[in-house]
């Protein structure tokens, strides 16, 4: 982070400080406080920083932002609110460069395009991204103060579960081109509809300057019709778009395609496979068409691609190709993953599913339709645990699946997927991070093929 005036933030943040001094970073966090800082006493529903502000500048740090009186000689700025002071703080600081910043959101595939954009972009500029799932109100500004002055360029992802929230985002970031990569039905439960949530992701047009260029999915039933003379909007897709994914081929752990755009071709290989990661690709070579990096380049940059943690991982053990996609789940996702499994090759494809969480009174019809997207896909066994996703099970059998397999705990479903399991079968594991359902993924690698 470049320096600060406690008297420069005092002003942006519209607040009183007692005295001048120099800022060089922003910590929320005592534990991950640096000489010189600014520790900012944000209050939660859980706890209150506040509490901490003697502790901050004891350990170094330079001041406090506060909203409330606190027993301190130190330096500290007083403002009314310290959560949204942080943002406003943050989109100040953003202001004082000039850079290419990438405006990311949508329903799904979020952080797998954010790598595949930061690797694209890095082949030409100095770039940042958004690390973890710092993409709210507090963690946006932390990855604004990220920005130095050689920044050429920053993806920066938005997310949300309320209107509102991605337009407060996206005045303060500030973005020079936005993407979005899909509307789906994550977050449905707070925002009512489909057409909410379409509503809520094109917020990111609040902040973005007029005559950039918006990339959409051009496949998408929602975003397809978005027009909007103000900005250059450019689809992708793989029957719809500027830019179009043909030539699809699919092996074991990689995808090759060609994207056709503008009258032109560039050969792309990315070592994960899924249509969806197909789509996240093309919005990323559209991305660096636009920000003017070589089409060999952009193609380069994608095939550096690693997947992260358990974010649709492909691992073969004792020759069974096991795909690891537990992070997080909604019904878009969920879908994605099975239709993944359905395209690969495999002896028997086994899916192995639990809850989707957080999807408030949808929940018991999302959970339904998934069993039946199972039964109408080239899936041989469906094997469940999970409160909710007995109902997975039920809408699979409705829909004449055979091999349908329910479980109260996850030893019983670990111990039928050992039975059944052999030499060239294909298993796709996916459900809401917090069904913890890495744990049959353990205790299965640790005992297959033993």
């Amino acid at each position: 982070m470049e320096k600060l005036k406690l008297s420069e933030i005092a002003k942006a943040c519209k607040g009183t400080y007692n005295n001048d001094c120099e800022i060089n970073g922003v910590c929320i966090d005592t534990r991950k406080i640096t000489e010189g800082c600014l520790f900012i006493c944000i209050k939660g529903e859980r706890f209150d920083a506040h509490q901490f502000a003697r502790e901050a500048l004891e350990k170094g740090a330079a001041a406090v932002m506060i909203h409330r009186s606190i027993d301190t000689d130190g330096n500290y700025v007083m403002v009314e609110d310290t959560s949204k002071a942080l943002l406003a703080l943050g989109g100040y600081y953003r202001s004082k460069f000039d850079l290419r910043l990438v405006g990311l959101t949508g329903s799904v595939g979020k952080t797998t395009t954010k790598e595949f954009l930061y690797l694209v972009l890095s082949e030409k500029y100095n770039t940042i991204k958004t690390q973890g799932n710092l993409n709210n109100e507090i963690g946006l500004p932390q990855m604004l103060f990220q920005i130095e002055a050689g920044t050429q360029a920053a993806v920066i992802e938005m997310g949300m579960n309320h209107f509102g929230e991605i337009h407060k985002l996206s005045l303060a970031a500030k973005p020079t081109m936005a993407l979005i990569t899909n509307i789906g039905t994550s977050h449905i439960e707070n925002l009512g509809s489909r057409e909410g949530i379409f509503k809520a992701k094109l917020e990111i047009l609040d902040g973005l300057e007029k005559d950039s260029t918006v990339i959409l999915n051009g496949d998408n039933d929602l975003l397809c019709g978005v027009k909007n003379e103000a900005y250059n909007i450019v689809f992708f897709g793989v029957d719809n778009g500027d830019f179009r994914a043909e030539n699809i081929i699919q092996t074991e752990n990689e995808t090759s395609f060609e994207i056709s755009y503008y009258g032109k071709k560039q050969k792309i290989v990315i070592p994960t496979i899924g249509i969806h990661n197909v789509y996240n690709a093309l919005a990323a070579f559209a991305v660096g068409y636009f920000l003017d990096i070589a089409p060999d380049l952009c193609a380069a940059g994608l095939n550096q691609y690693v997947p992260e943690g358990m974010r649709q991982k492909c691992v073969s053990r004792n020759g069974v190709t096991f795909i690891e996609d537990c992070y997080n789940a909604s019904p878009d996702s969920m879908k994605a993953a099975i239709s993944t499994l359905s395209d690969i090759k495999g002896n028997k494809k086994i899916a192995v599913l639990s809850d989707m969480l957080e999807l408030g009174p949808y929940a018991e019809t999302a959970h339904k339709e998934i069993g039946r997207t199972v039964a109408r896909s080239d899936i041989d066994y469906l094997l469940t645990v999970g409160e909710m996703s007995h109902l997975t099970a039920a809408g699979a059998e409705e829909s004449g699946m055979k091999n349908v397999f329910h479980f109260d705990s996850k030893e019983d479903l670990t111990e039928k997927l050992l039975e059944i399991l052999e030499n060239g079968d294909a298993v796709v594991f996916k459900a809401s991070r917090g069904m913890k359902l890495e744990d049959v993924i353990h205790s299965v690698y640790d005992r297959w093929g033993k």
